[in-house]
């Protein structure tokens, strides 16, 4: 019997395709006494040889997806599984206590873990308690002959079905087999929603109940057009969803034929169009989807996908490759954004009850100045080679914004001493993501060249309602009056004094947003590559005369609701 599961549509298209379960499954057992210690041994070296074979599979997946060096972990790993003194340990625990290879095995490597975590003043060591955890859990999977999912192990077509994906999770997922994917967690401006949008995998989030009522191998429908997911699907709904997708595919084969043309509107208005990236090989996407420039490359990533701080020159080739694939075109990149749901292995942040509102990008670049200095350092090498802007995140005060650009001179100051070439003509902004920065945006448009909107964490700051707290999800409002009319001021403010506006957020991409946007004065729109083409063709569709009566209109009215009733009734 099919089964429907109604949940927020994050990613268009539609998938049909076996589930995947990508959740951690049960690896209880019970202590046993064995009377055959041979057998017992020997059911042991088969999930250490079954291990080493998953681990070799994986290894070679993230080479080729990551590069050698994030792979390496892997290698850590395998040499963990080849480690005699520890299997030697495992099987005297056999020997000795007669008891069952599970038993013995977490006995044992708990014993390695507790060793390694007692080691506080060597980081180092206290990694490989994470090591040893991981691999421990992967050998006792073999020996309770339990699958343990990992996305880069997949190799047939599937519909991934998690409780939420981590950037990690995402960064493993291949396209050629995964096909979309169903979450019981999650909204559109969630990781999990972002990076699906950059792959093109149609996705399904928030459905609540997803991993319950799934289960693996299960034939699955994602429509990530209406939000809609179906579990076990008769042929009729399958021919129907195989239909939806093929006429999702023809519409975007019409927007593919805009990938050369500007952005102008029904009545001749020029707009930008640029794409949101995090890292180098999102240039491929970028350059594919016809985008005007990159309005927001979220340098984190250089930071989260990497074992260690990246050096200099390590930031230096990124951002250079960048700006050289853009060819000219405006690179607009983001400084560290550390802090709130993302964190370094290498960077210990301290614990604190609301990370959202603590301590975070630009609060830590502005505190632990060596790190920014050397971003920025690598940042000002690198313009040379393209069109580079700069913005800070998180700003809420002037001394802030004044602070990071004291630095940022003084590097550029200390790179020219040094007969180190450095471009002039780079502009200096912030995002605007918190109130107090938007309602003071007359006087930041004095001091620096361009804003970029942060509409993702300017509607939860506004709104004091967490964009991943399912519980107060309806108060994440991006078309409120009160969210328009800080874009209002935000956009006025900066035209005053003769400066540029972009939105990075996800409303940039948004096709209720897109109207107001126009309406309002926004000069960029910056989205996931994959959202580009379609908005280039809904601009042109519109007058920019009608939509500044849309947005006049709309800034004047009560609700969220009245407002999108308001936008229909002037794009239908």
């Amino acid at each position: 019997m099919t089964t429907k599961l109604k949940g927020i549509a994050a990613s268009n298209g539609v998938a049909i395709a076996k589930a995947y379960k990508l959740v951690d499954p049960d690896l209880s057992f019970k202590t046993q006494s064995i009377t055959d210690i041979d057998a017992e041994k020997g059911r042991l070296d088969a999930a250490f040889v079954a291990s080493k074979e998953d681990l070799t599979k994986i290894k070679a997946k993230a080479v080729e997806n990551l590069g050698a060096e994030e792979a390496e972990v892997f290698e850590a790993h395998i040499t963990i599984l080849s480690d005699p003194e520890m299997i030697d340990s495992i099987k005297k625990q056999i020997e000795d206590e007669k008891v069952n290879a599970e038993t013995a095995l977490k006995a044992i490597t708990d014993n390695f873990i507790a060793l390694f975590e007692g080691m506080t003043d060597n980081a180092y060591m206290q990694e490989r308690a994470a090591d040893i955890r991981d691999v421990t859990k992967r050998v006792m999977s073999h020996l309770l002959n339990v699958n343990l999912p990992n996305p880069a192990l997949i190799d047939e077509q599937v519909v991934i079905i998690a409780k939420d994906l981590t950037p990690s999770d995402t960064a493993q997922l291949d396209r050629q087999f995964v096909k979309g994917f169903i979450t019981d967690l999650g909204g559109r401006t969630s990781h999990s929603s972002i990076m699906a949008r950059t792959l093109e995998i149609p996705a399904v989030v928030g459905t609540e109940k997803a991993t319950a009522e799934i289960e693996d191998g299960q034939m699955v429908i994602v429509d990530g057009l209406h939000g809609e997911s179906f579990v076990l699907p008769d042929e009729a709904l399958i021919a129907e969803y195989t239909k939806m997708g093929e006429a999702y595919a023809a519409q975007k084969a019409e927007w593919a034929k805009l990938k050369n043309e500007k952005t102008i509107s029904a009545d001749n208005v020029e707009f930008m169009t640029g794409a949101n990236i995090g890292t180098p090989k999102d240039l491929d996407g970028v350059l594919e989807n016809g985008a005007e420039g990159v309005g927001l490359y979220r340098t984190e990533f250089l930071y989260m996908d990497s074992n260690e701080m990246p050096t200099e020159d390590d930031q230096f080739n990124a951002y250079k490759k960048v700006l050289e694939g853009m060819d000219g075109k405006t690179v607009t990149v983001r400084t560290m954004d550390i802090g709130g749901d993302k964190e370094l292995p290498y960077l210990p942040l301290p614990n604190e009850e609301n990370p959202f509102l603590g301590y975070r990008a630009i609060r830590i670049s502005l505190d632990k100045t060596e790190m920014f200095r050397t971003q920025l350092r690598a940042l000002l090498r690198a313009s040379v080679y393209g069109n580079l802007w700069i913005m800070f995140p998180m700003v809420a005060t002037l001394p802030e914004f004044r602070a990071a650009k004291k630095i940022f001179e003084e590097e550029k100051a200390g790179l020219v001493a040094k007969d180190i070439a450095v471009a002039d003509n780079i502009k200096l902004g912030i995002m605007i993501e918190i109130p107090a920065a938007a309602v003071l945006a007359d006087k930041f448009a004095k001091e620096l060249d361009f804003f970029s909107i942060g509409t993702n964490d300017l509607i939860q700051y506004t709104m004091a309602a967490d964009r991943g707290n399912e519980r107060v999800s309806y108060l994440y409002q991006p078309y409120s009056p009160s969210i328009l009319r800080l874009i209002k001021h935000t956009i006025d403010s900066a035209h005053k004094e003769g400066k540029f506006v972009a939105v990075c957020g996800e409303m940039g991409g948004d096709p209720i947003a897109v109207p107001l946007l126009m309406g309002l004065g926004l000069d960029e729109f910056s989205m996931s590559a994959t959202s580009i083409l379609q908005a280039r063709s809904l601009i042109k569709k519109l007058e920019v005369s009608k939509m500044q009566e849309l947005a006049t209109k709309a800034l004047d009215l009560d609700t969220t609701d009245e407002v999108v009733e308001l936008v229909k009734a002037y794009t239908n």
